[in-house]
């Protein structure tokens, strides 16, 4: 069966026979390790909702994949998406994915989407900076591509990070054509770093490198649909998906390998080996790996106050395993890991932390929710 068709399958399989509770509805009981807590639904009727951000103003903006940004303020989805989003090539993983503020947000009004635009070729991880105006977005801007671009709606990756220097990461897929991520003149499967409007920052660890991009920060990835910064070393975490097993928990490291397709964990979907090298001598292992996999998506570090016994631990949603992954961390090793929610979601796509201290989810369904979690 081909990757698409296994995709639509387990859509449909991911939505079937789990029930949208009722907004407003809390669900209690819930339990984890170390803490109680209730599931709260706030919205439905989003189509396959991607990333969420959190205004400075107590609004926030959700991405639909079809190519629509949603604002959820007062308690509803509001009806009218907003304006001047750009165009999307919204086919099979691909559309409008990702959305980011800028960490001067609140003095600029500028933030950034990721999608899959269409172009000579085929399709390409795209990102554009914007300010937000009042109904919609002004002065959009193409700020990179991860050319060459390519047919095809698969492995597009596409999220965004800003670290403590301002820099800006952008995870990009290998577009399901695995020697690109080895190949250092493509920006297929790699991790970009960037300046805010998109130009190379002097020291990235390719700059004048012959037949390499300087944009690259880190390659050797598959699909990484998960990044966040450490909240006291600084440093960019990622997650991407494996084929059958392989999924992988990464710290990055400026100019690192990490392997894919050379070393993995995991085997094709039909069961043939893709290497017979989990470890390769000058690249990176990953620092957690999941087999059979989760497809983990999303990723947030939590630091708020409302569940006390979860500060510092890592989040991710689990797609396949229609769960909610907290990760233990004792500095940069994982101690623990436990399911949240298990059952009670399909596909999360996203978890992030709001300004309150709670934890916020979208589930990619084509009536996809918004959802937080509270303390019971």
């Amino acid at each position: 069966m081909a990757r698409s068709m296994k995709r639509r399958h387990f859509l449909a399989a991911a939505t079937a026979g789990l029930a949208a509770p009722a907004i407003g509805r809390a669900q209690g009981g819930l339990k984890s390790a170390k803490t109680s807590l209730r599931l709260v639904t706030l919205s439905h009727g989003l189509v396959q909702p991607w990333s969420l951000a959190f205004l400075p103003d107590g609004r926030m903006l959700i991405t639909e994949r079809p190519g629509r940004l949603r604002v959820f303020a007062n308690g509803r989805l509001e009806p009218t998406p907003l304006a001047g989003v750009p165009r999307v090539a919204a086919t099979s993983q691909g559309g409008l994915l990702d959305v980011c503020l800028h960490p001067a947000f609140a003095q600029n009004r500028v933030l950034y989407l990721s999608y899959s635009a269409e172009g000579a070729g085929g399709n390409a991880t795209t990102v554009a900076r914007a300010e937000l105006g009042e109904g919609g977005l002004q002065g959009l801007t193409v700020i990179f591509e991860a050319v060459p671009r390519a047919p095809g709606g698969l492995h597009f990756g596409s999220r965004i990070a800003f670290d403590r220097a301002g820099l800006m990461y952008v995870s990009a897929g290998e577009r399901y054509t695995k020697p690109r991520a080895q190949n250092l003149g493509d920006l297929g499967g790699k991790v970009a770093r960037l300046k805010d409007d998109g130009s190379v920052p002097a020291d990235n660890p390719f700059v004048g490198r012959t037949g390499a991009r300087p944009e690259i920060f880190s390659y050797g990835h598959r699909n990484p649909q998960g990044l966040a910064m450490h909240p006291v070393t600084g440093r960019i975490w990622e997650v991407e998906h494996g084929p059958r097993g392989g999924d992988e928990l990464n710290i990055l490291k400026p100019g690192a390998n990490y392997g894919w397709p050379l070393a993995t964990h995991g085997i094709d979907y039909d069961g043939s080996i893709i290497s017979p090298n989990k470890s390769l001598p000058g690249m990176e292992d990953p620092l957690r790996v999941w087999t059979p996999s989760i497809s983990p998506c999303g990723l947030c570090f939590y630091t708020g106050d409302k569940f006390p016994a979860w500060k510092g631990s890592l989040f991710t949603g689990g797609l396949s395993a229609y769960a909610l992954f907290r990760l233990e961390l004792d500095g940069e090793r994982v101690i623990g890991e436990e399911r949240l929610i298990e059952g009670q979601l399909p596909y999360i796509r996203d978890v992030r932390q709001g300004p309150d201290g709670l934890l916020y989810l979208v589930t990619h369904s084509d009536d996809g929710g918004l959802f937080r979690l509270d303390p019971a």
